[in-house]
């Protein structure tokens, strides 16, 4: 079982985006340090980078962090634009916000997709990529990820109590050896109330598969440093994907993590924490 580590990432900052509201972020570490991204995925938040974002500090970095729209602490709202194709235009204006020309980008779950089609769409430039379990090839989306976003408008209707059960079940299931309970409330608690509970069922209906078809015949153009890690026990996207990613992106290094499922950061965060770092500081030395 994970630690229980629950404090989380100051979020002190927030930027307008131009379709799909409030985005919180913050950032940590001295400025003139090189900068590194960390994006999250569904239906997590920062949160998931609370101890890497620490550990990177420590060894010299600057990190930005962010909820995206519709997640986390960032603003939640009726009809509001939270696709991947969103996602990705709101990530390349972070970018330009934050003023960072090439940085290093750590992408997990739907967040690798967001960093490849800022990348790939909107003409991000990164010095290098590290990918972790992304949302990145088809087909993905379990049996009971599309029966929610298919019926998303009654599951938004359920009793409060069942709503709550339903997503710790859900976010649980990203765990191999089992989250700490105590994680597991900090990452379902965005989820809940009267702003939580529809944003939950409305991130997963707008979750097409098409916004990855869209880009998956151009990783070969990446064109920047990439590594690739994978959870060994990841049940919710397999292995074989990440190595076939792998193989899709020219000189991209594959590192399977043992122990861990899906959510990578909870599962061993020490053994991603030093092949990021391994991969970032090797990176570094030929700058």
């Amino acid at each position: 079982m994970s630690n229980a580590d629950t404090s989380g990432l100051p979020l002190t900052e927030t930027f307008r985006s131009t379709a799909s509201g409030g985005v919180r972020w913050g950032r940590l570490g001295e400025a003139e340090r090189d900068p590194v991204v960390l994006l999250h995925g569904t239906p997590f938040s920062s949160y998931v980078w609370r101890g890497i974002a620490r550990a990177l500090v420590a060894r010299g970095y600057q990190v930005f962090v962010w909820d995206m729209p519709g997640y986390g602490a960032s603003e939640m709202y009726g009809e509001q634009d939270v696709s991947l194709a969103a996602q990705g235009l709101v990530f390349s204006e972070l970018l330009a916000h934050w003023g960072l020309a090439e940085p290093l980008v750590v992408a997990h779950d739907f967040g690798g997709a967001v960093s490849l089609r800022a990348r790939l769409l909107h003409g991000a430039r990164y010095r290098a990529l590290a990918l972790v379990d992304p949302v990145a090839l088809a087909p993905w989306g379990s049996p009971s990820f599309r029966l929610l976003g298919e019926h998303a408008k009654v599951f938004e209707r359920l009793p409060p109590a069942l709503h709550r059960a339903l997503v710790r079940e859900y976010v649980g299931s990203a765990s191999s050896p089992g989250l700490h309970p105590a994680v597991l409330e900090r990452l379902v608690q965005p989820w809940l109330g009267e702003h939580g509970q529809p944003a939950f069922y409305r991130q997963i209906a707008q979750a097409d598969q098409a916004h990855t078809d869209e880009i998956q015949e151009r990783y070969g153009e990446i064109g920047v440093p990439t590594l690739v890690c994978w959870g060994e026990d990841d049940t919710w996207i397999p292995m074989a994907k990440g190595r076939e990613l792998a193989d899709r992106i020219p000189g991209a290094r594959f590192e399977p993590i043992a122990g861990a499922g899906h959510l990578v950061q909870e599962d061993a965060p020490a053994e991603l924490t030093a092949a990021l770092l391994d991969f970032l500081q090797s990176w570094r030395a030929r700058a």
